[in-house]
C-alpha cells in the first residue's frame, strides 16, 4: 500500500476512533486506536509533534449528533450499534444530509473506501455510509485532518482498560524507533500530564522521568506531596525524583525538578540550606556531580547515611550514580557491604593513582553507557 493510501486510511480509522469515543464505544474505539498504530510500523511514518500530540481544535459536538439522526431514518441507532458490536457489514446507506463546513474538513471523494474496524471480526462501511461518516465528522473545506494523534486517543481511552496498557505500550515502542528504547520523551510528557489530571500520580511520575519536563514534573509533585503525602516526606517526594533522574543520566531535569518544587511547595522554606537534611543532601549530591570528585562524593553519602535510611532504595539509587559520575565499581560483595563498602574499595584500590588523575577528577563526570 502506498504512502498516501495509508495516510487516508489512517485518517479514517482516527476519525472513527474519536467518533466511537464520543459515544462511549470504548473497545471499538480502542480497536480502531491500535489499527491507527499498525499503520503508523507498517507504513513506517517518522515521528513527528503532530502525531505524538499535535493540538486539534476541538471537536464539534453536532456532527456526530447529525449523523445519528440521520441514521434513524434508515436503520435506527439501535440497528447501527447493533450491528457494530456484532461486526456485521453495513451496506450502501442514501444519506443526503448536508455536511457542515468547518476547521475540520478534508476535501471528499467520490472513490469508494473500505474501512476496516477490527471487533470481532471485521466491520466494514462501504461507499455511502462511509463517505457520510468523512463528510458529516470531518466537513468539507482545504485543512487536512491530522492521521492520528496518540496522545489524545490515550486520553479518551478507559482508565482501567486493558486495552490502554496495550496501546501505551505500542505506541510507545513505535516511538523510540522499535529498538529497545522507551519512548519518544515527548510522548512520554504528554501521557504524563494526562496521568496528572486523572490524579494518576504514580503513573505520571513514571512517565515524567522519561521526558525532559523536569518543570512540569516537579508541580505535578507538589500537587501529589500537598494532596496525598504527609507534611513529614515533603522532602522525599522530591529527593526519589531527582536521585531517579540521575540514575537516567539526566541532570538538567534532575536540577530543574529540584529548584522548582522546592521553590512552590508551600511546606518548604526558602533554601539552600534547607531545614530539611535530606534537602540539604540534595543539594550537595547535584554540586558533587557537576565537580565528578569521587572524595567529595564518599563523604557526602557518609555524612548524610541517617537521613538516607528513610528509604532503603535511596542507596541503590546512589550506588548507580556513583558508577555513572564518579567512576565508583558495579556493586559487589565486600568486607565493608553496600554503599559505603564499594566507595571505600574504589578509594583504596586507587588512592596510588589520585594525584596524577586529578585532573581528570576536575572534568566532565563520567558516564556510562
Amino acid at each position: 500500500m502506498s504512502q498516501g493510501k495509508h495516510t487516508e486510511a489512517r485518517e479514517l480509522m482516527y476519525s472513527g476512533a474519536l467518533l466511537f469515543f464520543s459515544h462511549g464505544q470504548q473497545n471499538s474505539a480502542a480497536d480502531l486506536s491500535m489499527l491507527v498504530l499498525e499503520s503508523l510500523e507498517k507504513a513506517e511514518v517518522d515521528v513527528t509533534d503532530e502525531l505524538l500530540g499535535g493540538q486539534l481544535p476541538p471537536p464539534p459536538t453536532h456532527p456526530s449528533t447529525q449523523l445519528l439522526a440521520g441514521l434513524d431514518s434508515e436503520v435506527g441507532k439501535g440497528l447501527l450499534w447493533e450491528h457494530v458490536a456484532a461486526g456485521a457489514a453495513v451496506g450502501r446507506s442514501p444519506l443526503t444530509a448536508p455536511a457542515p463546513r468547518g476547521t475540520w474538513g478534508v476535501q471528499a471523494s467520490n472513490t469508494p473506501v473500505l474501512l476496516s474496524f477490527r471487533w470481532t471480526s471485521l466491520l466494514f462501511l462501504t461507499h455511502g455510509l462511509q463517505m457520510h461518516i468523512q463528510s458529516v465528522f470531518l466537513g468539507y473545506g482545504s485543512v487536512s485532518v491530522v492521521s492520528g494523534n496518540l496522545a489524545k486517543l490515550f486520553s479518551l481511552m478507559d482508565p482501567n482498560s486493558p486495552e490502554r496498557v496495550a496501546f501505551v505500550s505500542r505506541a510507545l515502542k513505535w516511538s523510540g524507533g522499535g529498538s529497545g528504547k522507551l519512548g519518544h520523551p515527548r510522548l512520554h510528557q504528554l501521557l504524563a500530564l494526562t496521568l496528572w489530571k486523572e490524579q494518576n500520580y504514580c503513573e505520571s511520575r513514571y512517565h515524567f522521568l522519561h521526558s525532559a519536563d523536569g518543570e512540569g514534573c516537579a508541580n505535578m509533585l507538589v500537587e501529589y506531596s500537598t494532596s496525598r503525602g504527609f507534611r513529614s516526606e515533603v522532602d522525599m517526594f522530591v529527593a526519589q525524583a531527582v536521585l531517579q533522574f540521575l540514575c537516567l543520566k539526566n541532570k538538567s531535569s534532575a536540577s530543574v525538578v529540584f529548584t522548582t518544587y522546592t521553590q512552590k511547595h508551600p511546606s518548604i522554606e526558602n533554601g539552600p540550606p534547607f531545614v530539611q537534611p535530606l534537602l540539604n543532601f540534595i543539594w550537595f549530591l547535584l554540586l558533587a556531580v557537576d565537580g565528578g570528585k569521587l572524595t567529595v562524593f564518599t563523604v557526602l553519602c557518609e555524612q548524610y547515611q541517617p537521613s538516607l535510611r528513610r528509604d532503603p532504595m535511596y542507596n541503590e539509587y546512589l550506588d548507580r550514580i556513583g558508577q555513572l559520575f564518579f567512576g565508583v565499581p558495579p556493586k559487589q560483595t565486600s568486607s565493608y557491604g553496600g554503599l559505603l563498602g564499594n566507595l571505600l574499595s574504589s578509594l583504596m584500590g586507587s588512592s596510588e593513582q589520585e594525584e596524577g588523575e586529578e585532573s581528570q577528577e576536575d572534568s566532565s563526570p563520567i558516564e556510562l553507557d
